[in-house]
């Protein structure tokens, strides 16, 4: 009797049933769809802030290296000897020195809001992604029908609230840290930028007055530096409070899995435990770094993130079988070679070797190695 009477219903709500199942499907794909889209337009977008950027660096490397990037030479001469020659030739010098200050502070500001952009784009990209993944798990828990999807411990244990207060907490710190930055080192390195500019000046007719100059610039520079390094260590990044340093490098994977279409594999055998908040910092940073230079150079297909002890020492290793560079030729780029700076400085700030291992066409190893402390014994 129960089961006649419960069969008309019970057709209609499995039509319900399976209505849900089917929006939610139907969610989840709009969405990926959309995703892939803005995937493609945000590599559009990366490729265009590589050519800015590669622009950038060639201007800035011809005016370090002397070099008129307009295409003609500031110090030659039209074999002209007269006086009122040499004074044309002056005014025209400076004339192109302006030029190509206000050309290359066009260019700096133009490489910032690309960078800027680049940054805000990855951040909804990884949005997507979360609401994606969101969409997948309701769908699998609408159909599983009870509540063993949230037990079981192989399957993602955040909460969508607690995924969506790690990217606001995220996007909070950037900007935070972008205005902290912009207010203390950038508004110094500008003024550094002065200092050299007028030492340069008087070099050679006022030796004594340059030499003082030069200490005020190097007792800035100093100060500076060490602001820099209160922000990369005291700075504990949110996600790292709420999952911990596997559980961040996890979801740091998954993100640049994501917006990469690599395979990214993580073996993660070393604990935290005997690491520094500093130190657990900068390892997760490394792992970002690390990662994302892979996405945007390497043209891996496959990519490995371990961490284990050996002896003393919690290593981290990121390696990848792209086409790897040639390590030295890297090192004489100056600027271009600021992702891995930042790495060894990073490292350098907590005691740590940093090394990275790569030949061309034979991938890349970048690797981080912490002395732990010593144990008393007794």
């Amino acid at each position: 009797m129960d089961a006649a009477r419960s069969e008309p219903g019970g057709s209609r709500f499995d039509e319900l049933h399976a209505e849900a199942a089917e929006a939610l499907a139907y969610a989840a794909n709009s969405v990926r769809s959309v995703r892939d889209r803005y995937r493609a337009t945000y590599l559009e977008e990366m490729a265009r802030f590589q050519v800015i950027s590669d622009d950038l660096d060639g201007f800035e490397g011809a005016l370090v290296g002397g070099t008129d990037p307009g295409g003609t030479d500031p110090g030659g001469t039209d074999g002209g000897g007269s006086d009122g020659g040499g004074s044309d030739a002056l005014a025209a010098t400076a004339a192109e020195a302006g030029a190509a200050d206000l050309r290359l502070r066009f260019m700096r500001g133009e490489a910032d809001h690309a960078r800027s952009e680049v940054a805000h784009h990855e951040s909804e990209l990884g949005r997507l992604e979360l609401t994606i993944r969101n969409l997948e798990s309701t769908w699998l828990f609408l159909e599983r029908g009870d509540d063993s999807l949230i037990m079981e411990t192989s399957l993602p244990s955040l909460t969508t609230e607690l995924q969506m207060r790690i990217v606001e907490a995220q996007e909070a710190e950037r900007s935070r840290l972008a205005q902290e930055v912009h207010d203390g080192p950038a508004q110094a390195l500008s003024n550094a930028i002065f200092h050299v500019e007028y030492i340069d000046r008087i070099f050679d007719t006022e030796p004594t007055l340059a030499r003082a100059e030069l200490g005020f610039l190097r007792g800035l520079l100093r100060r500076e530096l060490g602001d820099v390094r209160s922000f990369i260590v005291q700075l504990r990044p949110p996600v790292l409070v709420e999952l911990g340093l596997d559980g961040s490098m996890r979801d740091t994977v998954d993100t640049q899995a994501a917006l990469s279409g690599m395979a990214i594999a993580t073996d993660l055998g070393a604990s935290s435990d005997g690491l520094s908040e500093a130190a657990q910092t900068v390892v997760l940073r490394i792992v970002q770094e690390a990662l994302q230079n892979v996405r945007k150079h390497a043209m891996a297909t496959n990519v490995l993130v371990t961490t284990r002890l050996e002896e003393t020492d919690w290593v981290l290793e990121v390696r990848d079988d792209g086409r790897g560079f040639d390590t030295g030729a890297v090192a004489a780029r100056g600027r271009r070679n600021f992702g891995l700076q930042f790495m060894r400085e990073r490292a350098e700030l907590i005691g740590a070797r940093f090394e990275v291992q790569s030949r061309p066409e034979a991938g890349t190893v970048v690797r981080l190695a912490i002395p732990l402390p010593r144990k008393e014994n007794g």
